[in-house]
């Protein structure tokens, strides 16, 4: 079983309380959107106390064209992948240096913003890595991209043992803020999303771990992507001409209890586990209605989810980001060998994206 050896994470530098955020919504929102004081709760019962932004919050209230946020875009975001890249390969607990050359491929995660070459290819002329490094972009997935390209570096690993690769996420969702859509789903992504990075160490079963990390590390058991049909409209991006607008269904946390239980638990059952049997509950935290929907689903002690909400009120939501944030303060706890955990997260499609961890 692949194993995950270390995670590294990085933000920009502009931190923005909960409350400026919500002084600028209704700054821009008064009188062009209806029951704003109704709405504008949502910052308040959100749990969010602060987030990071690529810009000082002043940027956002001026006009800015689709192409000058996707250039802050491809700067910005290749200072944060490089920051949480180093970050991950001199982690704490790794004894061992690993070389940037000792890498065989990068998969690149990301919905916020476009290039051609991708990322990947920007970080390569930035860090000495081999020009062999197979890369792999995957765009899109929202939410879910996060343990989507943590579940292909598994099947990476399982394809070449001796593998060891890297995942890396960056959303700057901030960019993405559109200050004359007066939807309320803008409002309640203005209430939640943030910027940020995060790298994932995964190896293959032929690397000997133990050579390069103290103490125990979790391994990928298996994974599970599963799509519900006819859902385009639950989670996503509407593409116009001046950005991305976000799609943003009230239905998530009802889609949480009445879907994505059933799925978890079949997955669970097709690898001879039930619910109590899962030490560690690794959530996306989309939103404290979206935790509050999975301690629902399973029955789950408020314990189970701390972790998940300690990230939403330090940094927000950001997207594919996020749950590896989550995953970072797991691996600094001292679990012990034999202890399950599961990654949770959810994204456009609709669709949930699973994995199975276990210590050694």
């Amino acid at each position: 079983m692949p194993q995950i050896l270390s995670v590294g994470t990085a933000v920009p530098q502009f931190e923005v309380t909960q409350d400026k955020t919500m002084e600028i919504a209704k700054q821009l929102f008064s009188g062009v959107v209806n029951d704003l004081d109704h709405l504008l709760k949502v910052f308040l019962n959100g749990e969010i106390k602060q987030r990071y932004f690529a810009k000082e919050i002043e940027w956002y209230l001026e006009n800015h064209s689709f192409s000058e946020k996707n250039n802050v875009f491809l700067e910005e975001g290749v200072k944060l992948c490089i920051a949480s890249i180093q970050s991950c390969l001199h982690a704490a607990k790794i004894r061992k240096e690993i070389q940037y050359s000792d890498i065989d491929a990068i998969f690149l995660i990301n919905s916020t913003g476009l290039t051609t070459p991708s990322l990947d290819a920007r970080i390569m002329n930035r860090l000495p890595f081999s020009s062999h490094l197979k890369r792999v972009p995957i765009w899109g997935l929202g939410c879910g991209g996060g343990v989507a390209g943590l579940s292909r570096a598994y099947e990476y690993c399982l394809a070449y043992p001796n593998a060891k690769v890297l995942v890396v996420a960056v959303e700057l969702c901030s960019l993405t803020f559109q200050k004359e859509d007066f939807r309320k789903s803008n409002i309640v992504g203005t209430s939640l999303f943030a910027d940020g990075a995060a790298t994932v160490l995964v190896v293959g079963d032929d690397v000997n771990y133990q050579e390069y990390i103290t103490g125990s590390v979790p391994s990928i058991v298996t994974t599970q992507s599963t799509l519900m049909q006819d859902s385009l409209d639950v989670m996503g991006w509407d593409i116009r001409d001046n950005g991305l607008y976000v799609i943003f269904s009230k239905e998530i946390p009802s889609l949480v209890q009445d879907w994505l239980e059933p799925v978890v638990g079949q997955f669970l059952n097709n690898n001879g586990l039930s619910l109590r049997e899962i030490d560690h509950f690794i959530a996306h935290p989309g939103g404290k209605k979206v935790i509050k929907a999975f301690e629902n689903a399973w029955k789950l002690d408020k314990e189970k989810t701390a972790n998940s909400l300690e990230i939403l009120k330090e940094y927000g939501n950001m997207s594919s980001v996020t749950i590896f944030f989550v995953l970072e303060k797991f691996l600094g706890q001292n679990i012990n060998p034999g202890e399950y955990g599961i990654m949770v997260a959810l994204g456009p499609g609709f669709s949930s994206e699973l994995a199975l961890v276990r210590w050694i």
